[in-house]
């Protein structure tokens, strides 16, 4: 006889996992579908895709630059609050050792009175309540006490902003980690596209992007545009002594770039200290709105969300870091969609 027993279900925390892992493969081959054997891309077809990949790789490179800066601006601040509460437990220490010293003189000159044992006890602060007491107390006593009180007070706040801190630290480590797991998803969707070419268009593409460099990094036709100021003119200089160094994603330097690692790097070396990503560096300095009143060494900032930042070298050229696969180089400021310039 067959069985009429119902199949066993799966459990609701088991169709959960299979439904987020299901929807998790759907969004990462989204993009990369259309690359199916059944389905095949031209050469300029994957190239578009590619490029828009790297696009998109680059914004979650900003995102995780700045993650990265802040995650250190934590870190160095934890340390000196950890100092600074280490200092102040020596100091509540000290002041406590000064009214067993008090009491100790009390006691050898004839007794420790009430007063003085309450004041020794583990709660000052309730002791100080207690003001029926304090007409008890020498003023040495009172203000010995009161400075104990002052000095917890102080390391309460200060271990309370530690915690909120490191509080803080962790969620940042949390969205570096997810910034970082997305940069590396974009470049492998990237290669995954790449990889449905066949050798000879691999090669051909390969071709294009060595001219590429190649001719953007000889020396081009900067006219005569002066430079925005020294300091200016130092970090172009400093940038060109980088060209044809390749692109990394969150590299600042000197080996390889991103965007915005070459521009904060590049300015460095005129010694002037300027913000990591490129969106916190188009809050600086004065905004130039059209790309003919731009100087040599401003900031040039394209795409809406300011994603990608680059110098100014004159002659309608940005000297930057493109993108994965690309090195340093002069491009014209046409090639993408120039936002605004800003004069450090």
């Amino acid at each position: 006889m067959a069985s009429h027993r119902r199949p066993k279900q799966p459990s609701r925390t088991r169709v959960t996992v299979l439904t987020t892992a299901a929807a998790a493969a759907v969004a990462l081959s989204a993009n990369a579908a259309n690359a199916a054997p059944s389905e095949k891309l031209s050469k300029g077809e994957v190239k578009a895709k590619v490029d828009k990949l790297y696009e998109q790789a680059e914004q979650a490179t900003e995102k995780y630059n700045g993650a990265k800066e802040k995650q250190q601006k934590l870190q160095k601040e934890i340390s000196t609050i950890q100092d600074n509460v280490a200092r102040g437990q020596e100091e509540l220490n000290k002041l406590r050792d000064g009214l067993g010293s008090l009491a100790t003189a009390q006691y050898r000159s004839g007794g420790i009175d009430s007063s003085v044992q309450l004041f020794l006890s583990s709660d000052p602060d309730d002791f100080l309540d207690k003001a029926s007491t304090l007409d008890q107390l020498s003023s040495q006593q009172v203000d010995a006490l009161k400075k104990i009180q002052d000095k917890q007070r102080e390391l309460a706040q200060e271990r309370a902003e530690a915690t909120e801190k490191l509080k803080d630290l962790s969620a940042t480590r949390t969205e570096l980690g997810n910034k970082k797991k997305e940069v590396q998803g974009k470049l492998a969707e990237a290669q995954k596209i790449l990889n449905t070419l066949t050798a000879k268009e691999k090669e051909q593409l390969a071709q294009e992007q060595q001219r590429a460099n190649r001719s953007s990094t000889d020396r081009v036709d900067l006219g005569d545009t002066p430079p925005a100021s020294g300091r200016a003119a130092a970090a172009f200089s400093a940038a060109q002594s980088k060209i044809g160094t390749p692109y990394v994603y969150g590299a600042s330097g000197p080996s390889s770039f991103d965007c915005s690692g070459l521009t904060s790097w590049a300015y460095a070396q005129a010694g002037v200290s300027i913000p990591r990503t490129s969106e916190a560096q188009a809050g600086i300095g004065t905004r130039i709105g059209s790309s003919s009143q731009l100087q040599v060494g401003d900031l040039v900032f394209f795409y809406g969300d300011l994603h990608h930042v680059g110098l100014y070298a004159g002659n309608g050229q940005v000297l930057h870091a493109p993108h994965t696969g690309a090195v340093v180089r002069y491009e014209s400021i046409n090639n993408m969609p120039f936002q605004f310039g800003v004069r450090v």
